[in-house]
């Protein structure tokens, strides 16, 4: 079996959000034909891809008949069981590898993996008892955060602890689910790298981003990140050290958080295109769901050159609270690209699209796509 998949040949995407709905647009206009399965109709990828299948994730014999036709098999949604990945293996090449999707789709054994390996991440303690984490609390101290091990994103599952008091609460807030408890960091601010490994074992990353966050969702994201060289130097090497240590093959994103003492810490992985990654699209010669593509194929990988500094807003389903927004009015900003995922049901915190900006600095590409989203509300 080749390790080249050339264009014309068939990509299996594995989720049917909006990550797969850019990457699908990039396979296509490269030439591939596109498959996607996911448990719902009518989804963000499905709208571009060639073939929508609609099957649960854990219903291994629809994996398996999936995987056998296609050519390679990718994620834009991380949380597919073990036993799934390993049904799409038997049939057709998978990448990033399924060893990897376990490893970075659960806390503690991601956090394990990366401090066995002396990469930096923040203290932490496994928790799968109230005694579990009282011992955690007394040994890491407070303030600390409570996160479930699995299934958890943008904040969901995740109970601070300001006091030992508080463990009991958090705790039954949790459910009683397996979880990690991580000490508090004082923040300076979040970044992330996005990077690609090829099967050549090339690695390509794109300029640090630098994240800001609402009610635990990506709020803003901007390129270069307002870093020293230097952080974002260290940045990028240990996104290498990580891509290595996985020996992984496709686009993975490492966020970190900038401690107030200069400390860069690993937050967490996704072996996936991030959210902070989207500007790509407009402002990289190369996006990162390019990247993707020409990562899992075995081709070489292209330029991440950020072509001018620039900025990404998300657009939450909070926007439709009283209607339509006003997509006219947030165009009459003629610098901003407005991308919508074709979700026709907008709610609270649901991701429904974004914005990107160019500019001569980072601030000013933040200050056009917030002006640019503020108009969406401005109806007459």
């Amino acid at each position: 079996m080749s390790d080249v998949i050339l264009p014309g040949a068939t990509i299996g995407v594995l989720g049917g959000g909006q990550l797969g709905r850019m990457f699908a647009i990039a396979a296509r206009r490269l030439g591939y034909r596109v498959h996607t399965l996911a448990p719902e109709d009518d989804t963000p990828t499905g709208q571009i891809a060639d073939v929508e299948i609609n099957a649960e994730y854990d219903d291994l014999d629809a994996v398996r008949a999936f995987a056998k036709g296609v050519d390679v098999v990718t994620f834009e949604f991380e949380n597919v069981s073990a036993a799934a990945t390993a049904a799409a293996e038997e049939q057709a090449i998978v990448r990033p590898s399924g060893r990897a999707l376990f490893l970075t789709q659960h806390r503690i054994r991601e956090k394990t993996f990366l401090a066995d390996r002396g990469l930096p991440v923040t203290p932490f303690a496994a928790v799968t008892s109230q005694r579990d984490l009282d011992e955690a609390v007394a040994r890491i101290g407070c303030p600390a955060v409570l996160k479930t091990a699995s299934f958890g994103y943008d904040g969901k599952g995740q109970h601070p602890i300001a006091s030992p008091a508080e463990g009991a609460r958090a705790w039954q807030a949790l459910g009683g689910r397996e979880a990690v408890l991580e000490a508090f960091i004082d923040l300076d601010s979040e970044i992330s790298v996005v990077a690609a490994r090829g099967v050549d074992g090339a690695i390509v990353p794109f300029t640090p981003f630098g994240n800001t966050h609402r009610r635990h969702i990506l709020d803003v994201s901007v390129a270069p990140a307002p870093v020293s060289s230097e952080t974002a130097r260290q940045a990028v090497s240990l996104t290498r050290g990580v891509l290595e240590a996985l020996d992984y093959i496709g686009i993975l994103c490492v966020e970190f958080f900038v401690a107030r003492d200069g400390r860069l810490l690993i937050n967490e992985l996704a072996p996936r295109p991030h959210n902070s990654g989207h500007l790509t699209f407009d402002a990289c010669r190369t996006s990162q769901f390019e990247q993707q593509l020409r990562a899992i194929c075995g081709l070489p990988l292209g330029s991440s050159e950020l072509l001018q500094p620039a900025a990404m807003a998300n657009l939450l389903g909070d926007l439709w609270t009283n209607g339509e927004p006003d997509w006219r009015a947030a165009l009459a900003v003629p610098e901003v690209k407005l991308h919508l995922y074709g979700k026709t049901v907008p709610r609270p915190g649901r991701k429904m699209g974004h914005l990107t900006a160019l500019a001569a600095s980072p601030d000013e590409a933040k200050a056009l796509v917030l002006r640019a989203r503020d108009a969406l509300l401005s109806k007459a």
